[in-house]
């Protein structure tokens, strides 16, 4: 009961003090005895005592006296002088009595009321603790503030953050730059906010305001408001208007100011005491570390996010072999960034090879793994490895790595084994001119294939071991692809999830991919948003390609016999074909390379030999033979007779090499073709 406003219990305690003297008029007047009406007396302060305040109860106390003297002392004469002053008396010490009942009832209550504030404000700061930073993100972070805050503590609440923090970066304040913007990143309570000052809307705070001050000194704020609400100028934009005390409390951690969380209540609650701006404070000191860890762990994963970004291709060239499409989608917020990783490469003969990867694991050590494994596969596709053997060369380079045994760098969720880098690896090698695709995979799940008028199915590819396991081999598989056929390699994470089956996850790939989508790249977005969703736990890579073929009009073939004489033949025929191209002013350097290329075939290989050109982007030269033993560049002395084909092909060419095959090898030499020559569309 507030102590200035009379109370019902205070009324009628008066009332009661009028109503038992008038009975005891009434009695009097009737002749009967009044002696035992005392006792009701004494009773009205003892009762005044235990429920209302030390003033009311002194009212009610005197009130009583008076009305006893005035009874017992003037209006009832007939009553003994002995027994009118044991009666005022014993009111008299009713009274005393009463108010020294009162005041002790008082201090108890206000000792019980200070405890129950200490353990609402203990309550309030364990439920803050438990309830404020349960994730890494600041912006969650910020509105579980504002939710913690209302009610309990305060009527309206609001967190606002520095725009840096949100991306992650430290902010950074120096005095005399003027009006400060922050993002209005939380908001809770029942009043609404003003307008333009919502969630996500740019709060400005004005310089010199008190507010302001604060976020430079780090020092809390309180401010009562009386009278009227205050202009944006003196609250500093930060939404103080319409309430009568509030706080402001900096958000501050590790020495760096992050943002401001901004308390009030109305009028109908009583303002905020120097308690209240302790508990806020703390509450707020709290907050802020978990707002810092979360910015932490932002920049931290935009970070991991750039390495993974920077190492995978940035685009994708174009091939003549296949028209690719790619994607990378990270994972979740908070289950860090992955290893996984895609790459289309340009091999020699118009070929091209699709790979896509995962390391397994999160975080930047399988970020940084998966760059060293992209570099090697890119340098092992570069020297014409068939897949199988490039897979085996890739298992020995993480089982040899001298990082695969050092736990203290492995990632913390790097698998089942910690201190082992194990990872899955599939790879593709497609030939436009003879459409055949050749692929092996480790441990990685089987493309998706979809051929012209038929439906999506996986390629039975063998099995084999992660990457990592080392001492098992490798098998390949090799199919005919015909022109137009569509490929989907992709990662686990695409068709993992933990609500769903791997089979599930299959079926569901494959219904996405049989969606009549003419362009890859819709149907790469259309796949990742069916199957993957928004919020995938794992990264996922994906490539999507179209395969081409390369027919008369761009490629062609002659077997040669083991003869001399057909080097002859062999430049006639390719001087045919050039001029059938248009290309009649690189007759005289093709037929160079060719000479030399078939003269070294049937001079120090075995039959049978065989010329193919093709016309792409550049013209490719390649002769291949049965035997297994690859040439070598060296530079002839003066005095030889031989020794320098291969030189002049070397001076001549754009690019030279050899590769070998499972029944011989081919050396390939590419020439550049005429700058106004029309290319394929």
């Amino acid at each position: 009961m507030h102590p200035g406003r009379p109370g019902k219990s205070f009324v009628f305690l008066l009332l009661s003090v009028v109503l038992v003297s008038g009975v005891r008029l009434a009695l009097a007047a009737a002749d009967v005895h009044v002696m035992g009406m005392a006792e009701y007396a004494v009773l009205i302060p003892v009762v005044a005592s235990a429920l209302l305040s030390v003033r009311q109860t002194m009212i009610v106390g005197l009130f009583n006296l008076v009305a006893a003297v005035a009874l017992y002392g003037v209006l009832l004469h007939g009553m003994g002088r002995t027994n009118q002053i044991t009666i005022i008396s014993a009111l008299a010490l009713a009274l005393g009595i009463s108010l020294a009942v009162c005041r002790i009832r008082i201090a108890g209550e206000r000792r019980f009321s200070r405890l129950m504030i200490a353990r609402e404000r203990l309550s309030l700061l364990s439920e803050a603790s438990s309830r404020v930073g349960s994730t890494l993100d600041a912006a969650r972070t910020a509105e579980e503030l504002a939710e913690v805050a209302v009610h309990r503590f305060a009527d309206h609440a609001t967190v606002d953050l520095f725009e840096s923090v949100l991306r992650g970066d430290e902010p950074s304040l120096r005095p005399g730059t003027g009006d400060l913007r922050l993002r209005r990143t939380a908001e809770a309570g029942s009043s609404a906010p003003r307008e333009g000052m919502g969630p996500g809307e740019t709060v400005v705070y004005r310089e010199g305001a008190q507010p302001t001050l604060g976020l430079f000194t780090g020092r809390p704020i309180m401010l009562n408001i009386r009278g009227a609400a205050p202009s944006p100028a003196d609250a500093g934009d930060a939404g103080t208007s319409g309430v009568h005390s509030a706080l402001a409390i900096p958000l501050r951690a590790r020495g760096v100011t992050l943002g401001a969380a901004l308390f009030t209540r109305s009028p109908a609650r009583d303002p905020f005491d120097a308690d209240d701006l302790l508990l806020a404070q703390e509450i707020g000191a709290r907050a802020a570390v978990c707002v810092d860890n979360a910015r932490r762990y932002t920049r931290e994963r935009n970070t991991s996010l750039a390495l993974q970004r920077s190492l995978l291709p940035p685009t994708t060239p174009r091939q003549p072999a296949v028209e690719a499409a790619t994607r990378y989608l990270p994972a979740g917020l908070f289950a860090g960034v992955g290893g996984d990783w895609y790459d289309v490469i340009p091999l020699s003969g118009a070929r091209v090879a699709l790979v896509v990867g995962d390391v397994v694991g999160h975080g930047v050590h399988a970020s940084a793994t998966m760059g060293r494994l992209r570099a090697a596969v890119r340098t092992l596709a570069d020297i014409d490895l068939p897949p199988d053997e490039l897979l085996t060369h890739l298992d020995d380079v993480i089982t040899r790595h001298p990082d695969a045994g050092d736990a203290t760098r492995a990632s913390h969720d790097a698998g089942p084994v910690a201190d082992e880098i194990v990872a899955t690896c599939l790879y593709m090698i497609y030939d436009p001119v003879s459409r055949c695709c050749t692929a092996a995979r480790a441990g990685h799940p089987p493309p998706a294939v979809m051929r012209p008028g038929s439906g999506v199915e996986y390629l039975d590819i063998p099995a084999g071991p992660p990457l990592g396991v080392g001492g098992l081999p490798f098998e390949t598989a090799e199919v005919e692809l015909p022109a137009g056929t569509r490929l989907a390699l992709y990662t686990d994470g695409l068709i993992e999830s933990p609500g769903h089956s791997l089979d599930e996850g299959l079926e569901n790939l494959q219904k996405a991919l049989a969606e009549p989508l003419s362009s890859l790249e819709d149907m790469c977005d259309h796949v990742l948003r069916t199957v993957a969703g928004e919020a995938s736990r794992d990264d996922v890579a994906l490539v999507v390609a179209r395969t081409r073929e390369l027919d008369r009009t761009h490629a062609a073939a002659w077997n040669l016999s083991e003869d001399l004489t057909e080097v002859a033949h062999a430049r006639d025929l390719a001087s045919s074909l050039l001029e059938g191209w248009d290309l009649e002013e690189l007759a005289f350097t093709t037929e160079l390379v060719i000479s030399e290329l078939v003269t070294n075939a049937i001079r120090h290989g075995s039959g049978p030999v065989q010329l193919r050109l093709i016309r792409e982007d550049t013209l490719i030269c390649e002769v291949s033979d049965a035997s297994n033993t690859a040439p070598h560049l060296r530079r002839a002395r003066m005095l030889d007779e031989g020794g320098r084909g291969l030189f002049i092909v070397a001076q001549i060419a754009e690019r030279w090499g050899t590769r070998q095959r499972y029944d011989g090898k081919t050396i390939w030499a590419e020439i550049a073709l005429p700058a106004l020559t029309p290319q394929r569309a």
